[in-house]
């Protein structure tokens, strides 16, 4: 690609690296590109980060055409600059924009795009452990229309912030509420995409939760509200007599890069690693019976998030003494040492900058 690039006048103060939260700062550029239907993805440009120019009648504004990828670079102990399976991303990222009717943006352009941004914002990727440069690259409609039909012209925008852990608790176990009633998902619909409609319809529960002193949702399915499904904002696995359950990616589950780095590395472990359905009851019972050994959830952002607690219809669930479990914690280390550059990628998962 031709990427153009203008350097920002007013550079930032980085922030402190021990108190960076999640999501709340921005570096001094973004890239961005456009497509139209006569020309396809085209002018691809680093600019500085600053706000956007757009129609009122913009069809994202009206339809919620728009998908997004969430992924992070790390700094090495040899101070390298490293990306963890990137290329599932760029394929999630098709996935999602075949099921919303957008354009798609080809694995090598999308990664030469990546690549090119953090070149130029290399400096804020933060030093401290545990800490990283979050990648935020997405998808919206620009199209000037109301009225509902498959629209034409695209915008394609990548942010990075520098970010450290996505929960307070940190990698300490969380209270996970279990909601009965509203569907975040269903078969045939959008479940499986990263599309913001997706977290958009799970917002309700998690507010109601979290007025509850639940820091997450589990979900159950869209049918039957029986079988588990996944966490708002991350996959979920359960340990059970040594056994791990997850749900299936069947259409209503997100393919997370995580949850599939954990489900590889458990099974080179010698663990057996169920993915299928299952219902809550069954892990409620697993819970009372004290065979529900560790849970955890599993995603880019917080990586290895240990369940703690489970709330359903009234009961709950302590899981391991409310610590964080064996499994769980070597899952965690094994990940982020893999991530950070600290120790050896069997896998072959992640590429140097």
């Amino acid at each position: 690609m031709n990427i153009k690039f203008e350097k920002s006048n007013n550079l930032k103060t980085k922030p402190d690296e021990n108190n960076l939260g999640f999501g709340k700062y921005f570096t001094d550029h973004m890239l961005t590109m456009d497509y139209t239907n006569e020309k396809g993805w085209h002018n691809a440009k680093i600019v500085p980060y600053g706000p956007l120019s757009l129609s009122p009648a913009s069809f994202v504004l009206h339809y919620a055409q728009e998908v997004f990828e969430g992924m992070k670079a790390y700094r090495t102990p040899d101070n390298n600059i490293q990306l963890f399976r990137p290329e599932m991303n760029a394929r999630r990222l098709q996935s999602s924009c075949e099921r919303l009717c957008i354009p798609k943006i080809s694995e090598d352009v999308f990664l030469e795009a990546i690549n090119s941004l953090l070149e130029v914002e290399q400096d804020w990727i933060p030093h401290l452990e545990g800490t990283s440069l979050y990648i935020r690259p997405f998808i919206f409609s620009t199209e000037q229309t109301v009225g509902l039909h498959a629209a034409g012209n695209f915008k394609f925008i990548v942010i990075l912030c520098p970010v450290g852990n996505y929960y307070p608790e940190g990698v300490n176990p969380v209270k996970i509420y279990v909601e009965d009633q509203l569907v975040r998902a269903s078969k045939g619909g959008t479940g499986f995409t990263k599309c913001g409609g997706n977290y958009a319809a799970s917002m309700l529960a998690q507010v109601q939760a979290q007025e509850k002193g639940y820091t997450q949702v589990l979900w159950l399915d869209g049918e039957k509200r029986k079988y588990v499904e996944e966490v708002g904002s991350m996959n979920a696995l359960f340990k059970i007599d040594g056994k791990i359950y997850t749900s299936p990616i069947d259409g209503t589950v997100l393919p997370g890069v995580t949850r599939d780095s954990c489900i590889k590395l458990l099974k080179s472990w010698g663990y057996e690693v169920a993915e299928e359905h299952f219902s809550i009851d069954f892990i409620m019972e697993a819970g009372r019976t004290g065979k529900l050994e560790e849970a955890f959830g599993t995603g880019t952002a917080a990586v290895i998030s240990p369940i703690g607690e489970l709330f359903y219809k009234g009961e709950t669930v302590i899981i391991n003494n409310f610590k964080t479990g064996e499994v769980t914690q070597k899952l965690y280390n094994t990940l982020t040492d893999i991530q950070w550059g600290k120790t050896e990628d069997p896998f072959n998962w992640t590429q140097k900058l």
